[in-house]
């Protein structure tokens, strides 16, 4: 006997157009891509130009945060657009696990960031520079602007996509970090203490390890092909079970096809015989609405095959 067992099996196939009203990379985020990066690698300039005139370290070592940065939004633009791309005969799902790899770098430019900035603070300690904080406070300040509205370029997306959301710390970051400059170019002013900079420094990089990490780790389950965080398989399991006529439900897989994109196979059980088209749309229907799953595959079994294999299999090791 075939080790398969599945002629009993009727395979249901439902995936909804990517780039239709339930579709996941909206079009306009390669503009705010593309504005992003260009405001930004402007604004690196200013801050290389003036951390060079005034002799400020905070404002070098804040343009190569923002470098990082510009690398990580070309990063998470490239993954968008390939998760674009229509499923070829080599990638048979597209292209959207690139999005994965995208959030993925993402995360890994923003710990790299991360210690560069505590170690240029840490540094600074044992020998603050002097700062010419009024040109601190107006370059800085420009930051604040500049990457508080790129954030919000991305804000719309970044609660469905952990791809989005990783532009949209980066940038929240940036603009944390442009704020932390000016208050210390402010408090150097009024008090002369160059310390304060550093000191600032390192309170800012706390904040964005810490949302860092959760991206970070939400992007290797990903990439692990693991359940996304917001669906439990149980609730899956028992929403399935609860449909009428099955009996049994197993092989429940669910993994993600992109940062947007959430795949599903199961085997139903229905000794009554195969339930036709409207329960299996009823299913569809379902998991979309409640699980937000797009991509759903469905075999239909009249009898419980892989207890029929396992009385011919299992004993025989």
């Amino acid at each position: 006997m075939s080790g398969h067992h599945h002629h009993h099996g009727h395979i249901f196939h439902s995936h909804h157009d990517r780039h239709g009203p339930h579709g996941h990379m909206p079009t306009n985020f390669s503009r705010a891509f593309a504005l992003g990066i260009t405001l930004n690698i402007i604004y690196i300039i200013i801050e290389v130009t003036y951390g060079v005139l005034s002799g400020s370290m905070a404002l070098l070592a804040d343009a190569g945060h923002n470098l990082s940065d510009v690398l990580g939004l070309a990063v998470a633009w490239a993954g968008a657009e390939l998760a674009k791309r229509p499923p070829s005969r080599q990638f048979t799902y597209g292209l959207g696990g690139s999005s994965i790899l995208a959030a993925l770098l993402n995360g890994l430019f923003l710990l790299v960031a991360c210690g560069a900035i505590a170690w240029e603070a840490i540094e600074r300690f044992s020998a603050p520079s002097e700062v010419a904080s009024t040109t601190v406070i107006i370059v800085a300040s420009i930051g604040i602007i500049i990457n508080f509205g790129t954030a919000m370029l991305f804000l719309r997306g970044q609660k469905e996509d952990i791809n989005i959301r990783g532009a949209f710390l980066h940038m929240m970051a940036d603009a944390g970090v442009s704020a932390g400059v000016v208050v210390g170019g402010i408090a150097i002013f009024y008090t002369g203490f160059n310390w304060i900079d550093p000191l600032i420094s390192l309170f800012i990089v706390a904040l964005i390890f810490w949302s860092t990490w959760g991206l970070l780790s939400e992007a290797v389950r990903m990439s692990l092909a693991g359940v996304p965080r917001d669906i439990d398989v149980e609730e899956v399991f028992d929403a399935l079970s609860d449909f009428p006529g099955v009996e049994t439900v197993h092989d429940l897989h669910i993994w993600p096809m992109s940062t947007s994109e959430t795949a599903m196979t199961a085997h139903l059980v229905i000794p009554g015989g195969h339930p036709g088209k409207g329960f299996l749309a009823d299913v569809q229907t379902s998991m979309k609405k409640r699980f937000a799953i797009h991509h759903i595959t469905i075999q239909i079994e009249l009898e419980d095959e892989e207890a029929d294999l396992c009385q011919t299999d299992c004993g025989s090791g």
